[in-house]
């Protein structure tokens, strides 16, 4: 795998550069092509090249009793392109001149004429061009001199054997630039390739449950940055889900437990009941029923709280909305709870900011999830506490329940609304199914609030909810 990967960024570069190369090579030869058969020009139009310009001022000359000159046309052409001419005839001597800078000879031998055309001899930003006209017998020959510093020419001799030998050189560079190419794409494809390696292996391992950390650096310093991060998360996960499946475990135990035992009471008395040879009286069947009554209850209980947990955790719990005035609510529940014979000897106060403060909530929803609250605050603590519940408005409702008691340790202040986080049991103390503080959370949250616990050992504990 690691081979074939480094192969084909190998493959890319030496691609990529040979197809720059073969491109290039291929749009010289087009532009020289058109230039050379088709006539097309590049890069400055054709009829406007000194060269051409030349050629065809042949058309700008008029010839009058053998006497050159030149139309009104051409003067202006020359003077546009700040150029000069001479007209000689067949023994180079002048026929006629304009716009020629002073001391230009006023006679030519054939070999200045070329001398003149190859260098400049005029001067450095000068350079000139010669042109012919033919009229009947006569010859006339003409040069046109263009002061220009763009304009340059050069010669360039070779012969047939040097250019066989400068092509062989050329190829065999070309080979060599190839070679220098693969060797170079070689390591830069084995450097680019090496961190994808680790990537590969590292999202297999991934994909195992296998979970790696590597340092981030170089190009992928992101991606391994993304990469280490998501391990990270699936690690806390994964080691979260076995921490929640053994939660589970230890929580189906224990409810287990709680439900077989008021069974147990329940299969009990209702079989020493059905004994025709026990007689029972009034008061020890009322005693009885009594008993089989609350465990009934309780089992009830137990199943209305999983039931809830579950639709609350599913998102499959409608709200019954209704406006409700939430001190009337609170001020109800705390009563109930203080009329209750266990805990009337308990401490509970109540305060509002204001009579009425309205909300729209589903009433038996937000009683329950307060009743845990409150009821969770009574079991943990010893019979002297005493329970503030607090209601205010301000820019929203908060709802305070405070408690002086004996506080909750850090670690167990982190769990304390996961679900399945304490086992039950059937002692009065932790009657329940243990699922009280993860619904009341579940209700505040799906009327769009929000409950924060604060808690110190030995300082007590104080609830915030936001709604």
């Amino acid at each position: 795998m690691k081979w074939k990967l480094t192969v084909r960024y190998l493959i890319s570069v030496v691609f990529v550069v040979l197809f720059i190369i073969f491109v290039n090579l291929f749009l010289m030869l087009a532009l020289l092509t058109a230039k050379s058969v088709l006539n097309i020009p590049f890069f400055q139009e054709e009829e406007h090249s000194p060269e051409q310009f030349t050629r065809q001022f042949q058309d700008q000359i008029v010839i009058s009793g053998d006497v050159p000159t030149i139309a009104n046309a051409g003067k202006e052409e020359l003077s546009s392109r700040n150029a000069w001419i001479q007209i000689l005839d067949e023994t180079g001597k002048q026929l006629f001149s304009y716009r020629t800078p002073e001391g230009l000879k006023k006679s030519y031998t054939p070999s200045e004429i070329v001398q003149m055309y190859k260098y400049k001899e005029v001067n450095g930003e000068t350079t000139v061009f010669v042109g012919d006209k033919k009229t009947g017998d006569r010859a006339y020959s003409y040069l046109i001199g263009m002061e220009n510093r763009n304009i340059n020419r050069y010669f360039i001799l070779y012969d047939n054997q040097s250019l066989f030998g400068m092509v062989k050189v050329g190829g065999i560079v070309l080979v060599i630039d190839i070679l220098i190419t693969l060797l170079i794409g070689y390591f830069l494809s084995k450097r680019l390739t090496k961190p994808l390696y680790t990537l590969i292996d590292g999202i297999k391992r991934l994909a195992s449950n296998e979970y790696f950390h590597a340092r981030p650096a170089g190009v992928f310093k992101q991606v391994f940055s993304n990469i280490n991060h998501l391990s990270n998360q699936l690690k806390a996960n994964e080691s979260e889900r076995k921490k929640l499946d053994r939660m589970k475990e230890e929580w189906v135990t224990n409810i287990s437990h709680d439900i077989k035992t008021p069974l147990a009471s329940i299969q009990g008395f209702a079989e020493m009941m059905k004994d025709p040879d026990y007689r029972f009286t009034e008061d020890e069947i009322r005693e009885y029923a009594d008993i089989i009554e609350k465990k009934s209850l309780y089992i009830k209980e137990v199943i209305e709280d999983l039931s809830l947990t579950t639709r609350l955790k599913n998102k499959e719990l409608t709200l019954n909305k209704k406006a409700t005035n939430l001190v009337v609510l609170l001020r109800d529940i705390v009563i109930d709870i203080v009329n209750d014979p266990k805990y009337a000897k308990r401490h509970i106060e109540f305060h509002a900011n204001q009579e009425n403060i309205p909300a729209e909530v589903d009433e038996i929803l937000v009683r329950r999830a307060v009743h845990n609250l409150i009821y969770n605050a009574l079991i943990h603590n010893d019979v002297n506490v005493n329970i503030d519940v607090r209601i205010e408005k301000t820019d929203r409702i908060h709802i305070v329940i405070q408690d002086n008691g004996k506080g909750i340790r850090k670690e167990e202040l982190d769990k304390i609304f996961d679900r399945y986080y304490r086992g039950t049991n059937t002692g009065d103390a932790h009657k329940g199914s243990g699922l009280g503080m993860a619904i009341a959370k579940d209700v505040i949250q799906e009327h769009g609030g929000e409950i924060a616990i604060h808690s110190e050992v030995g300082r007590g504990t104080t609830i915030d909810i936001q709604m």
